[in-house]
């Protein structure tokens, strides 16, 4: 996602407004037999016009097929995003639909209706099976996917050529060979977002998935971050850490992009960032995308975004009807395309063949992960951050460091 999002993934503030509100055309009002469907959604194509253009065209089309439904929805800005819905839930005052990445399915599952009934067969089928996986909990599919992402290995071409180097990395022990060749021509390796404000879900999960470790033990009950894939993976960034092949900078502090190495040609690889961050510091022709680092395997963190029906829903069958619609492979090739993300079904194909940039990124799509499907997912985080933080600036082992957050993590577990 893109860098400002990532800041603001795990900081949520107290209070929320409503940046813009748009709704589709429709009368009807008086007509007892109509049927209405609220939907709160975000502003993930960044043009407003644009963003304004999809829904209310993708409404103007579902209205036309579907006389007696009305879709009205409202565009909330990103931050507060949580506690205007959990408040609303709490009120009884909550949307028919709303637009959610994993992490809030699994945060909101107890008020969410699953779609399983009201999605098409050929649909479900439809989703990349690491889709399915990413928004389904205990069996039953929580939202109808619209988007996916990855962040793919990102290396800057100006950096290994000011290096003299020819060879980018596939592995970690590739990165750790680089490691000293980039620092003596006063060029980081990699970064690494060490402040508890940035999402684990971009900066450590990511080594953790590739060392084959998990944040939790298979059915949930426990937390395993605290092992020798995870001792492993925050071993090799805390290494960089101490030889200074990483900015020290970014292991206690959260500066604005332009004023850190990655923006000045000083990063070989990045797996935190992506093309949209970078490309007016680097140039397009700079940005080489790259297939996730290997240990024991080559995975990337990315997310889904689905329309999730709440229980609350005035007419599910009516929410139902339009969620399939708006996510069905027409609709979602015009959506990803305008929001420059990718498609999460197999029907639509590769949206970016023609760009090498995109292209690049769609091929990792199939074995990228979203963050953990649990409740306790941001509270874990939450206690397991700092303690990554104490291992990077060398005041706990990486062994010390992840068994206290696992000390802390397990009552948060219910």
């Amino acid at each position: 996602m893109r860098y400002k999002k990532m800041i603001t993934a795990t900081a949520v503030a107290a209070t929320a407004a409503i940046a813009l509100a748009g709704c589709s055309g429709g009368s009807g009002e008086s007509d007892t037999s109509k049927k209405t469907v609220t939907m709160w959604i975000y502003p993930v194509i960044a043009d407003e016009k644009a963003h304004k253009t999809f829904w209310d065209s993708t409404i103007k089309a579902f209205e036309a097929e579907h006389k007696n439904i009305t879709v009205k929805y409202e565009i909330y800005p990103w931050a507060n995003r949580d506690e205007s819905l959990a408040t609303a839930i709490a009120a009884g005052k909550g949307p028919d639909l709303v637009y959610l990445i994993p992490d809030q399915l699994s945060t909101y599952q107890k008020s969410i209706e699953p779609m399983d009934a009201y999605l098409p067969s050929a649909q479900k089928k439809d989703i990349l099976d690491n889709v399915t996986k990413s928004i389904t909990i205990d069996g039953k599919l929580m939202g109808a996917p619209i988007l996916t992402s990855a962040n793919a290995l990102m290396c800057d071409a100006k950096a290994f050529d000011a290096a003299g180097i020819t060879e980018y990395p596939k592995t970690w022990d590739d990165l750790e060979a680089l490691a000293p060749k980039f620092k003596e021509k006063g060029i980081y390796v990699t970064n690494y977002f060490g402040s508890p404000d940035v999402t684990l879900n971009m900066t450590f999960y990511p080594l953790l998935w590739q060392a084959g470790g998990s944040v939790y033990n298979k059915d949930g009950s426990k937390v395993a971050f605290d092992s020798a894939a995870g001792e492993k993976a925050l071993s090799l960034i805390s290494g960089f850490a101490k030889d200074g092949s990483i900015e020290k900078d970014l292991i206690s502090t959260m500066p604005s992009l332009e004023q850190t190495a990655l923006a000045s040609n000083k990063v070989a690889c990045t797996w935190q960032s992506g093309p949209a961050d970078v490309t007016s510091f680097w140039g397009e022709d700079a940005i080489k995308i790259l297939p996730p680092l290997t240990d024991k395997e080559s995975v990337s963190y990315g997310t889904v975004g689905s329309l999730a029906m709440l229980k609350g829903a005035t007419s599910k069958d009516a929410a139902g009807e339009f969620a399939a619609y708006a996510t069905d492979a027409e609709n979602s090739k015009k959506f990803d395309l305008a929001s420059n993300f990718f498609s999460p079904l197999k029907s639509t194909g590769e949206l970016y063949a023609d760009d090498p940039i995109q292209s690049a990124i769609e091929k990792t799509i199939p074995t990228s992960r979203v963050g953990e499907l649990q409740p306790s997912a941001r509270a874990v985080m939450g206690v397991l951050a700092p303690e990554i933080q104490a291992a990077l600036l060398g005041t706990k082992t990486p062994k010390q460091a992840l068994k206290d957050a696992a000390a802390a993590a397990q009552p948060l577990i219910k």
